[in-house]
């Protein structure tokens, strides 16, 4: 094809057909008329000779030439955008808003400390956190919205990872829990009935997944899906939280909690920020990974000291 004699306007717009399947959406994503999307549409099906969207129904949906172009397409327009993207970052003034996924105990222990930073140096930008999701529905789709992510692992395509802080984990019980001085025995730990935690995209609780492999069981009584919930569990009830220890450390006081050593060691935990390859040279993304990495550091201080 001569890409001299294509109009890039039209790029957006199949952009906007093949993300809403629906014409009077797409038309209202790129800011058109209906009839000028639709007749944007037309000239795509001539360009690739392939309907793209066809009616089943009362709805349209992809044609498998139209699905097989939603991922490189997006690729291609992130690129043109950065063509476009500032040289510097101005902090002050910035308005940018940044959509960050993390689990709840990234954001307890993070985000507050993060969040004064961010507030004396841009106090127009916006953070959004979203709840985290394992790699297994972390779709590319999802991914092209994520400027930074939190997690423990390295299983996200198209993302950088950096060290952020180390953790391990401990038993967290309320205080005057019956059973908290003898929970560091091996019989007493399998006995006792524990909330366990089940992230979203994962098949078990990651404690469980290790326990497995050395062929120990645990009793679960309760599954929850975040941390923080299983605190607040174990410090109203005789359930135990297997969680992080700087987590238990960080909610102790307030939600009256005692942290018990467990009987088997399941080592460090390493939690990491993942930014995206696309946004390795983006100045605003730089920002705000120095920020997150001193934060992370700021943990790791605490800790030490």
């Amino acid at each position: 094809m001569n890409l001299n004699s294509l109009d890039l306007n039209l790029l957006t717009a199949l952009d906007a057909l093949l993300r809403e399947a629906n014409v009077s959406r797409a038309a209202m994503r790129i800011g058109l008329s209906q009839p000028a999307t639709s007749h944007a549409l037309q000239r795509l099906r001539d360009i690739f000779g392939d309907p793209l969207l066809v009616r089943t129904g009362a709805r349209m949906e992809l044609t498998p030439r139209a699905q097989a172009l939603r991922a490189p397409l997006a690729q291609a327009l992130d690129q043109v955008r950065g063509l476009f993207v500032p040289e510097d970052f101005d902090a002050a003034r910035s308005e940018r808003q940044f959509r960050l996924m993390m689990p709840d105990l990234a954001v307890e222990l993070l985000m507050p400390p993060l969040m004064e930073k961010v507030t004396r140096l841009a106090p127009n930008v916006r953070i959004d956190v979203v709840p985290w999701r394992g790699p297994a529905i972390f779709h590319a789709e999802f991914a092209r919205t994520i400027d930074l992510v939190i997690s423990i692992g390295n299983a996200f395509k198209g993302f950088h990872r950096q060290l952020l802080y180390t953790d391990s984990d401990a038993l967290a019980v309320r205080r005057g829990h019956p059973m908290a001085a003898k929970l560091k025995r091996h019989e007493t730990f399998l006995a006792a009935r524990h909330v366990g935690v089940i992230i979203r995209g994962q098949p078990e609780d990651l404690i469980d997944t290790w326990l497995h492999a050395k062929g120990i069981e645990r009793h679960i009584s309760l599954v929850v899906p975040g941390y923080l919930e299983a605190l607040h569990v174990a410090a109203r009830t005789d359930l135990v939280a297997f969680v992080p220890r700087r987590l238990i450390a960080a909610l102790s006081k307030q939600l009256g909690l005692v942290t018990v050593t467990p009987p088997l060691d399941p080592g460090i935990d390493e939690q990491f920020m993942f930014h995206p390859t696309r946004a390795q040279m983006d100045p605003g993304s730089i920002w705000l990974r120095r920020l997150m990495l001193e934060t992370g550091r700021g943990l790791e201080k605490r800790r030490a000291s």
